[in-house]
C-alpha cells in the first residue's frame, strides 16, 4: 500500500457499508477493487451498498481499527458491465428488483442492461414473470433513485444531511430546490424532523436576511411548537416574544410585527394576551363545548331510583366476589344516571373493581361497551384487568394518513359525521391524553352514549400539550368520584403504600430489608450503573420469578450518566451482548442490534403493520404505530435497508434505515414515557437529577409502574426532596377556565 502523500484513487463496487452517521453522511465501507477488500471512510451521504464508485484519497493507519483509506473526494460512476450491474441491481438499491430478478434481467440484455431500462423500458417485458406494469415500475425507480442522488449532492453542499434529504425530496419531489430557495422555512412546517433550526441554517447559507420578515414569523411559529411539546397550550404573548428574540439572536427584526402579521392573517390565535396556534385555541374551545353537552342525565330520577340500582350493583358484586365500599357503590350509581362521569384514585383504590362492577351492570342491561386507553400496554392492563377487550384511543377511532380538506395530515375516521356506535364509553388513564387527542375523541362520541373516563390525577400529565384531566377535575359542574381507601389484599404492598404517602407528601422508610420496596444508598453515578446491571441480569429474575427482559430501568432524564441514553448503552452489553448471528446497523448515537429492545418515541399513523404469523392463525394488517409502543427487534436487513420490529401486542412492523429515528433503545426510559405501563419490577436510579425534575408527581409515577418490586438507587436526601416538591403540572393552559365557562359555573 502507497502511505506517501500523494493521492491515490480507488475504484470498485461497495459491497458493505458497516458504519453509518446519518447527520454528516460518514460512513465507513467495503470496497470491492479488483478482487480486493478496501476499507474507504469519509463522507460519501449518496454512497450505497451496490454502487460502483471511483474513490480520490491515501491510506491512514487508525489506532483502533487499524489500515483504512480516507476518502477525499468520490463519484458515483455507473456500472460498466453485466456482472456490477447484477451486483447494483440485486443490493436492493432499485425498489421491487431483489437478486433472482436482477440475474434474469443481466441474462437477457447482459452490458446493455442499463440503457433497456432507461430507453426501452418495456421490452424488460420480455422476460418471464415481469409485466408491462412492472417494466415502468422498475424504468420509473430507476430514474427516482437518479433524481434522488442528483438531489442529495445539490443539498449536501447547503449542510443538509443525508437522511433530511432523503425526507425532503419525498416531500416536494423535483421541486425542492425551488422550495428550498423561495422560503427554507418552510421546510420546517411541511417535513417531519426538520425544525427551525436546520431551516435557519439552510436560510443562512443562501445568504438570507437574518432580520427578515419570513425568518421572524418562523422563530415564532417554532417557539410555539417548542413550547407545545413542553406540555402548553398557549405562550403570554411577552413570554412569547422575548423566548423568539433569544432565539433569533441579536439580528432578529420586528418580532412584534411579524407576531401581529400572523394573527392578521389567522395563523395564530389570540385570547387577551394568550397566544396560540389555532390547533390548539379551537381545541380547548371544542373539549370545553363537547364535555359541557354531554354532561346531562340519563335517567329520570324517579322514586326509588337510587335504591333499586344500589340492589343490582350489590348483586354484581356479590355474584364476582367483588369486595365493595360505599364510595364504589356511590361511584357505579353516578356513572349509570348520568352520561359524564369522572372516576379518579391511586393505586390499590379499586377503580378496577369499579369499573367492572359498571361493565356488569350496563352488560346487564344488554348495552354495548367500548374501551379504551392512549397505548398499547395500558390497553393490555385493561383487557387483563376488565376481560373484556380494549383498544387503544386510536385505533378505536379508526386513525388514517389521509389528508383533510385543511391539509392536516392526521385525521380520524371516527368523528362528528361517524361516531362511534356503543351505548357507553369508558377511557382509562386519561391523565396521559393531550388536548388534540381528547378532541378527536369528544369528537367521536354520540350525546346518546355514556362517557366514563378514568384515571389519576397524581400521575404526571400528558406528553403532549393540556392538562386534561387535572383541568376537568378542577371543574365542579361534572359528577366525579375520587377513591381514596386502600384494600385489604393491597394493605401489604409497600409499594401501594409507600405511593399514597408520596402523593400526600410523607417521607417514607427507605431500607435494603423491605422485600418488595428496597432502597439501596449509592453515592457514585458508575457504582449504580454496575449495581443496576446485577440487579437485571442476577438477582430480581429470580427473586420476583420473570424474565430480565420484563424488569424495566426508569430514569428521570434522558442525559447524563444516570440518564436514558447512558443507560441504554451499557444495559444492552449486558442484556444483548453482540454475536455473530446479531446482525447490527449504527443510526446517529445508536447501535441497534437484533434482539434489542426498542421504543417507538412517534406517532406514526403511516407505518404498515401485521400481525405476527406466531400468534394467530388470522393474519391482520393496518396502519398506525404510536409513541410509547414497545417491542423486539426481529431483524436487521442491511441489503433491503430495514429493521423488523416485533411489538409487545404481536404487531410486526418494518422500518426503512431512514426511519430510524422513530426508535429508542428501551431497556432505560424516563418515567414520563412509562406512563400507563405496568412491569413486574422497575429499577429507579435517584442520585441528583436535576433540579426541574425533582418532584412528586415524577417519583410517583415511577414506583407505581411496579406490580411486584421497586428498587431504588441513589440518594434519600434526594428522595424526601422530591416528595416535599408539588408539581410539575403547571402548564399554559385555558381549559379548564372554558370548562367552567361552558358549564355556566
Amino acid at each position: 500500500m502507497d502511505f506517501s502523500q500523494e493521492e491515490n484513487v480507488l475504484k470498485g463496487y461497495v459491497d458493505k457499508v458497516f458504519f453509518e452517521k446519518h447527520e454528516n453522511g460518514y460512513k465507513a465501507l467495503s470496497l470491492i477493487c479488483d478482487g480486493s477488500d478496501e476499507t474507504v471512510v469519509g463522507k460519501m451521504p449518496d454512497v450505497s451498498k451496490g454502487d460502483t464508485i471511483e474513490v480520490t484519497g491515501s491510506y491512514v493507519d487508525h489506532p483502533k481499527f487499524g489500515i483504512q483509506f480516507k476518502a477525499e473526494s468520490y463519484k458515483i460512476i455507473p456500472p460498466a458491465d453485466s456482472q456490477a450491474m447484477e451486483r447494483y441491481l440485486a443490493s436492493g438499491a432499485v425498489s421491487g428488483v431483489g437478486e433472482k430478478l436482477a440475474s434474469k434481467i443481466v441474462s437477457k440484455f447482459g452490458d446493455d442492461t442499463f440503457r433497456i431500462i432507461e430507453e426501452e423500458p418495456e421490452r424488460l417485458a420480455e422476460i418471464k414473470g415481469i409485466s408491462k406494469r412492472k417494466a415502468m415500475e422498475i424504468a420509473v425507480a430507476m430514474e427516482e433513485k437518479r433524481d434522488l442522488r442528483d438531489a442529495m449532492v445539490a443539498m449536501s453542499g447547503l449542510g443538509i444531511t443525508q437522511s433530511m434529504a432523503v425526507k425532503i425530496y419525498d416531500n416536494y419531489g423535483p421541486d425542492y430546490i425551488t422550495v428550498i430557495k423561495t422560503n427554507p422555512y418552510k421546510l420546517a412546517e411541511d417535513v417531519r424532523g426538520i425544525g427551525f433550526k436546520t431551516a435557519d441554517d439552510i436560510a443562512s447559507k443562501l445568504g438570507m436576511d437574518p432580520g427578515s420578515a419570513e425568518r421572524c414569523m418562523a422563530g415564532i411559529t417554532y417557539a410555539l411548537t417548542e413550547s407545545a411539546s413542553e406540555g402548553h397550550c398557549y405562550l403570554p404573548k411577552e413570554i412569547l416574544i422575548d423566548y423568539t428574540k433569544q432565539l433569533l439572536g441579536p439580528e432578529h427584526g420586528s418580532v412584534e410585527s411579524a407576531l401581529e402579521e400572523l394573527i392578521h392573517a389567522g395563523k395564530l390565535k389570540t385570547d387577551k394576551d394568550k397566544i396560540y396556534l389555532p390547533a390548539f385555541y379551537f381545541a380547548e374551545l371544542s373539549c370545553a363545548r363537547m364535555l359541557a353537552e354531554k354532561n346531562i342525565p340519563m335517567m329520570k330520577d324517579l322514586p326509588g331510583l337510587d335504591e333499586k340500582i344500589e340492589r343490582d350493583i350489590v348483586k354484581i358484586a356479590e355474584g364476582n366476589a367483588m369486595q365493595t365500599d360505599p364510595l364504589q357503590v356511590n361511584a357505579v350509581k353516578e356513572c349509570i344516571k348520568n352520561g359524564l362521569f369522572i372516576l379518579t384514585g391511586g393505586p390499590g383504590t379499586g377503580k378496577t373493581t369499579t369499573i367492572n362492577m359498571i361493565i356488569g351492570y350496563f352488560m346487564n342491561q344488554g348495552l354495548e361497551i367500548l374501551l379504551a386507553a392512549p397505548t398499547g400496554r395500558a390497553a393490555k392492563r385493561m383487557t387483563e384487568a376488565t376481560g373484556y377487550e380494549a383498544t387503544t384511543i386510536h385505533r378505536l377511532l379508526g386513525v388514517t394518513s389521509m389528508a383533510d380538506e385543511s391539509g392536516q395530515s392526521v385525521i380520524f375516521q371516527k368523528n362528528a359525521e361517524d361516531p362511534l356506535e356503543a351505548d357507553v364509553i369508558i377511557i382509562d388513564e386519561l391523565s396521559m391524553v393531550d388536548i388534540m387527542l381528547f378532541k378527536a375523541l369528544l369528537s367521536a362520541v354520540p350525546i346518546s352514549s355514556r362517557l366514563i373516563l378514568v384515571g389519576d390525577a397524581s400521575q404526571l400529565p400528558s406528553v403532549g400539550p393540556g392538562c386534561v384531566l387535572n383541568d376537568i377535575c378542577s371543574c365542579p359542574a361534572f359528577p366525579m368520584v375520587k377513591l381514596e381507601k386502600i384494600f385489604r389484599q393491597d394493605e401489604t404492598s409497600n409499594i401501594v403504600i409507600n405511593a399514597h404517602k408520596i402523593d400526600k407528601g410523607e417521607h417514607i422508610e427507605l431500607s435494603s430489608s423491605i422485600r418488595d420496596f428496597i432502597f439501596l444508598e449509592r453515592d457514585d453515578s458508575n457504582v449504580i450503573k454496575q449495581t443496576i446491571g446485577w440487579m437485571i441480569s442476577d438477582k430480581l429474575p429470580a427473586y420476583i420469578h420473570c424474565s430480565k427482559f420484563d424488569i424495566q430501568v426508569l430514569t428521570p432524564m434522558k442525559k447524563g450518566a444516570l440518564g436514558a441514553y447512558e443507560l441504554n448503552r451499557f444495559l444492552q452489553q449486558i442484556l444483548n451482548p453482540p454475536a455473530q448471528t446479531k446482525a447490527e446497523y449504527i443510526y446517529g448515537d445508536t447501535l441497534y442490534r437484533e434482539g434489542d429492545k426498542v421504543m417507538q418515541t412517534k406517532n406514526d399513523y403511516k407505518l404498515e403493520w401485521t400481525t405476527d404469523e406466531r400468534l394467530e392463525s388470522l393474519q391482520r394488517a393496518g396502519t398506525g404505530v404510536f409513541n410509547g409502543d414497545l417491542g423486539r427487534i426481529r431483524r436487521i436487513d442491511e441489503a433491503a435497508r430495514t429493521m423488523t420490529v416485533l411489538f409487545d401486542d404481536g404487531r410486526v412492523a418494518k422500518y426503512s434505515f431512514s426511519e430510524l429515528d422513530e426508535l429508542d433503545l428501551s431497556y432505560a426510559m424516563t418515567i414520563h414515557k412509562s406512563q400507563g405501563s405496568e412491569y413486574p419490577a422497575v429499577i429507579i436510579p435517584v442520585l441528583d437529577p436535576p433540579m426541574p425534575l425533582v418532584y412528586r408527581n415524577l417519583l410517583y409515577t415511577g414506583i407505581t409502574r411496579a406490580k411486584s418490586c421497586v428498587v431504588l438507587l441513589g440518594s434519600s436526601q434526594t428522595i424526601h426532596r422530591m416528595t416535599d416538591t408539588r408539581g410539575s403540572n403547571d402548564r399554559y393552559t385555558s381549559f379548564a377556565e372554558r370548562l367552567i365557562e361552558a358549564c355556566g359555573r
